[in-house]
């Protein structure tokens, strides 16, 4: 009986394997083919079954190609998310960027522009491994310090201790702060072509500033339908169908 199952767990596997080896050659022959709208939809079916960086960077270049350049924006943002050093997909996000009406930079102090940099360069998971294993060390350190019995050992090991116990500091909370904004999914694409943003959460607020197709966001806060966002140094409020989380 389990020799029965596990025939039927291996089949299962292999045309798994075979069905979405399949549906990926057909997405890219469609692509190939200038067929941009059946690609896509073969490669968000993909997705939906199992998503992945290359899957969203060939669905944001299907995308693009038809003029959608807020679904493309989406696909690459989505892409770098699950591998922050897809070159392709940092490359096609910053072009169609270009490509918006809105290129609206934040101006923060250099520091938290370099300091969010650096956090996602890495994956959340790399970030919280790399922590583990820097303080592992530190305690490594810790120990030799406690325990060596040359001046020269134990000097050396309090200072990688302290080092390590720092950076291993930094890594978890690197971790943390991407992991917050994954699970709160608080940066969003403006999905319509033209949007005004209000001082309210009501069609009676007063136009604040207007946002256009592909600009990235900040949500800081949900009203029922309504969102408040933050984008450059304007912040007012836009009905939640105006915009996709990434």
């Amino acid at each position: 009986m389990k020799r029965f199952i596990g025939i039927l767990c291996t089949l299962y596997f292999v045309t798994s394997s075979l069905y979405a080896q399949t549906s990926f050659e057909q997405a890219n022959a469609a692509y190939a083919e200038g067929r941009y709208e059946e690609a896509a939809t073969l490669y968000q079916a993909m997705i939906d079954e199992q998503p992945n960086a290359t899957l969203y960077y060939n669905l944001g270049n299907a995308q693009f190609k038809q003029g959608e350049l807020a679904q493309a924006i989406l696909a690459y943002e989505r892409a770098l998310r699950l591998q922050p050093h897809h070159k392709d997909a940092k490359y096609n996000l910053a072009f169609a960027q270009s490509k918006i009406t809105d290129n609206i930079e934040e101006q923060n102090f250099f520091l938290s522009t370099w300091a969010r940099a650096v956090r996602n360069g890495l994956s959340e998971r790399t970030w919280l491994i790399l922590s583990v294993c820097l303080f592992v060390l530190a305690l490594t350190g810790l120990l030799i310090f406690l325990l060596g019995r040359e001046l020269w050992l134990r000097k050396t090991a309090f200072h990688v201790a302290w080092i390590a116990l720092l950076f291993s500091l930094v890594s978890g909370l690197n971790a943390w702060s991407l992991h917050q904004r994954d699970t709160l999914r608080n940066e969003a694409i403006i999905t319509q072509g033209v949007v005004n943003a209000k001082s309210s959460p009501d069609r009676s607020g007063t136009d604040l500033f207007t946002v256009h197709e592909g600009t990235k966001v900040t949500i800081r806060e949900t009203l029922g339908e309504w969102a408040n966002i933050h984008v450059g140094n304007n912040e007012g409020w836009i009905r939640l169908s105006n915009l996709e989380r990434i």
